[in-house]
């Protein structure tokens, strides 16, 4: 017989069998063994409720009457256990009474001796699709954590740790929050960790870019639509209604026409919605977070934006650094778009120059983080020899004065008088600084050990 094919999906389904009868017990598992599941077997109550204190299982087949330790015991104890455990129930002593109680307090499914091995692996096999969707849901949750999460928010210098200490504190709550910073700073990655660390996280997360749509077309994007409302015009949910539950991003929020504020600042006192051509309320419940690049106090001041709905945006308000303030943090940004983009091209990058690191720290991020992976994106292109060097920069990289002709004198003219010691806690500082405070790297670079690096850094409390 074909293995099931619900079993082969991902690493095999644990299943644990549990019967007082060592022959039926055997045949279930051999039966379901055959099918592709990791089946483990225990002939008491007992036996089987130890197994679930120490070991995992996604689905428990058991008797239910067993001496001492019966079916209904196993259940409330896979429930404490095993929450997500599909629990079968199994028994030659059937009756409405238990099979209703054993449904009630939440077995799965419920089967009667003589037991027919079909119908058992047919059952097991639904049982073996639910734990496979929830395997798929906790996969996309820890993808979205790793993404999106607190650990997305790549850096270590104090303004990124103070942003990430606040964004603990706020992400819990329900407050609605407003994110200002320059292009390319990462306010929706922020918004996106928001989201991912709160109790909605499980909802939907809904952008729009209110910069990039008309008066008309925003409105109807927010609220929906009926038709004949507008010329093309259908019944249509608005993004309002399908972040229902969970939350609305509203990027560039500083560009939103004058009108559709009124009607956002209406939806945010009385959390209903009005489709755009419908005179019928609909209660939403959304988490409102808010961008700009633009300062809204100096728009609020030229009666470009309202300063009401400007108060109920910034309930929570939040500056995000720009590059050129967290410097520290670009050999780390650098690494991690350099696995990212090296991944997405299939490209094998092995490492990067000391001068290609020196001329991405003091080049001027006007495009901020998103300036910054874009070049990376380029440089893994074009590069040949799995090592991003100069010649990978984009054209408009050109060398700062300091590397030009002639400068590395007048940079050494400054040392001159300077004691050694000096001048080696300042090479020093400056490699760690390169190296985004890697010391095993830093050390490699300056030609000494680790330990005696440490030795250094201790000397002139780098």
């Amino acid at each position: 017989m074909a293995k099931s094919k619900t079993a082969q999906v991902g690493p095999p389904i644990n299943v644990l069998v549990i019967d007082d009868d060592p022959a039926h017990a055997e045949t279930i598992a051999d039966s379901l063994t055959s099918q592709g599941y990791a089946c483990t077997i225990a002939t008491t109550g007992q036996e089987g409720a130890e197994l679930m204190e120490r070991r995992s299982f996604e689905i428990v087949v058991t008797d239910l009457k067993m001496p001492k330790v019966g079916g209904l015991e196993i259940l409330a104890k896979a429930k404490d256990d095993l929450p997500d455990a599909e629990v079968i129930m199994v028994t030659g002593h059937g009756t409405v009474e238990s099979a209703v109680e054993a449904m009630r307090e939440g077995a799965s499914h419920f089967l009667l001796k003589p037991l027919d091995l079909g119908q058992l692996r047919s059952v097991v096999d639904n049982a073996a699709r639910a734990q496979h969707l929830r395997r798929a849901n906790a996969e996309l949750n820890r993808r979205l954590d790793e993404k999106f999460g607190f650990e997305g928010l790549i850096g270590n210098s104090p303004p990124m740790q103070d942003l990430i200490e606040r964004l603990r504190r706020i992400a819990p709550t329900d407050a609605t929050v407003l994110i200002e910073g320059e292009t390319g700073t990462g306010k929706e990655l922020v918004a996106q960790a928001i989201h991912q660390n709160s109790p909605r996280k499980n909802r939907h997360f809904v952008g729009l870019n209110c910069a990039a749509l008309s008066e008309h077309i925003l409105e109807g994007e927010l609220f929906g639509s009926v038709p004949g409302a507008f010329t093309d015009a259908r019944d249509r949910k608005g993004k309002f209604e399908y972040a229902d539950g969970g939350t609305l991003f509203l990027d560039e929020v500083g560009d939103m026409p004058v009108p559709t504020q009124i009607k956002l600042l209406r939806v945010l006192e009385s959390r209903e919605i009005t489709r755009v051509g419908s005179n019928e309320t609909v209660k939403v419940d959304v988490r409102i977070i808010s961008a700009t690049n633009r300062n809204l106090e100096d728009a609020v001041a030229k009666g470009e934006f309202r300063e009401d709905l400007y108060h109920r945006l910034k309930v929570i308000s939040l500056k995000l650094p720009s590059l050129a303030e967290r410097t520290q943090d670009i050999p780390l940004l650098v690494d991690h778009f350099t696995k990212i983009h090296a991944a997405r091209h299939g490209k094998k990058i092995k490492s990067m120059t000391t001068a290609a690191r020196r001329r991405l720290m003091a080049h001027h991020w006007t495009g901020n983080v998103r300036q910054l992976s874009n070049t990376i994106d380029s440089m893994v292109v074009v590069d040949y020899d799995e090592v991003l060097d100069l010649d990978d920069l984009p054209p408009e990289f050109s060398p700062p004065e300091s590397e030009s002709g002639g400068s590395a004198a007048d940079g050494l003219h400054t040392l001159v008088g300077k004691p050694l010691s000096e001048i080696e806690g300042l090479f020093i500082a400056e490699t760690l600084k390169v190296t985004g405070g890697n010391r095993e790297e830093a050390a490699g670079m300056l030609g000494i050990g680790e330990r005696t690096l440490y030795r250094k850094i201790k000397e002139y409390d780098l």
